[in-house]
């Protein structure tokens, strides 16, 4: 089968779609016959080796994937059966999606909902899901529409932009910050009702004027610390990214006088028993106008070049990867 597949040569990652061969299956496994993957900024980091990701080589990367299953040693999943995988350590510690197939454990694979196809899964993605998770947090912090906008950092990003649309899908009024005013008519077009430059964001004091019911953040370092201080009484800010910075200079003030909340947000290792109620959700959420809005198609030998393009600041919204294309 083909797979886009990394080596390291004197310190160099190298990127080349080759043929190889999957190990046979363990009891509780699943082979999948891929269709689709995308690629988010951990596959950036780790095919252009950028990043501390992969370890051990060679690995075939791609952090999430969509299917059927073509061989099953787990009860819960027959043949032809449709599926989605995100997260688990896939495509970092074990071979992933951006490849004709893969093997994986079954208690990592979520049954495809009902009316969403798995191109559509793949729009969505690690991205997606993650930026459900971040609505959810809000949600579950008491945030509703009437309270205040809410903010999004790095909104042109994958779980940025993912993260517009649900919020305003939702009822809320969401203020998006870019550092690329090339992406204000596509952040408008998701439903942004206000677009911030990210260099508004880049000092701040222990306290500022409240501003935000809450915040989706994809950024950290500086920009987190910014929307902190600016978060209303009794708000909570969603924090999934560190595309800026994992460092965050702030204080406890947000925290002890305007009773914030900063709730982290990871999707890598959500348990299984949570993840099919994600993905309905987001299956029932996101408007039609997404699936059109917020993806751009490449195939797998494209992977590389689109891969140093999100290092560089110049992808926008999702990248869809055919893997048959």
């Amino acid at each position: 089968m083909k797979a886009l597949v990394l080596e390291q040569q004197e310190n160099q990652t190298l990127a080349e779609v080759k043929d190889i061969e999957l190990p046979p299956l363990a009891e509780g496994d699943v082979r999948v016959d891929i269709d689709w993957s995308s690629l988010n900024y951990k596959d950036a980091l780790a095919i252009t080796g950028k990043g501390k990701i992969i370890r051990q080589f060679p690995m075939v990367p791609g952090i999430d994937f969509s299917g059927r299953v073509n061989e099953s040693r787990d009860p819960r999943f027959a043949p032809g059966q449709a599926v989605i995988l995100t997260g688990w350590g896939v495509g970092e510690n074990h071979w992933g999606g951006l490849a004709a197939q893969a093997c994986v454990k079954g208690d990592w694979l979520v049954a495809l909902p009902e009316h969403l196809s798995a191109r559509q899964a793949m729009i969505i993605g690690t991205a997606g899901f993650t930026a459900m998770l971040c609505v959810m947090a809000l949600q579950d912090a008491g945030l509703k529409p009437q309270d205040g906008t809410i903010l999004v950092t790095g909104a042109s990003g994958g779980v940025g932009s993912t993260a517009v649309v649900l919020l305003k899908a939702l009822g809320y009024r969401v203020a998006a910050v870019t550092g690329r005013e090339s992406t204000h008519d596509f952040l408008r077009q998701l439903g942004a009702d206000e677009i911030l430059p990210r260099s508004d964001f880049a000092q701040t004091r222990p306290l500022e004027k409240q501003l935000w019911a809450g915040a989706v953040d994809t950024v950290g370092g500086a920009v987190l610390a910014k929307v902190l201080a600016q978060t209303n009484y009794g708000g909570c800010v969603a924090a999934c990214g560190l595309a800026g910075s994992f460092e965050l200079p702030t204080t406890v003030m947000p925290f002890i006088l305007r009773n914030v909340r900063l709730q982290g947000v990871d999707s890598v290792m959500v348990p299984t028993a949570q993840r099919g109620a994600v993905w309905q959700r987001l299956a029932e959420t996101l408007p039609a106008s997404y699936y059109q809005q917020a993806a751009t198609e490449i195939t797998l030998a494209q992977a590389p070049a689109t891969a140093a393009d999100f290092l560089q600041n110049k992808i926008q919204g999702r990248t869809l990867v055919n893997i048959h294309g």
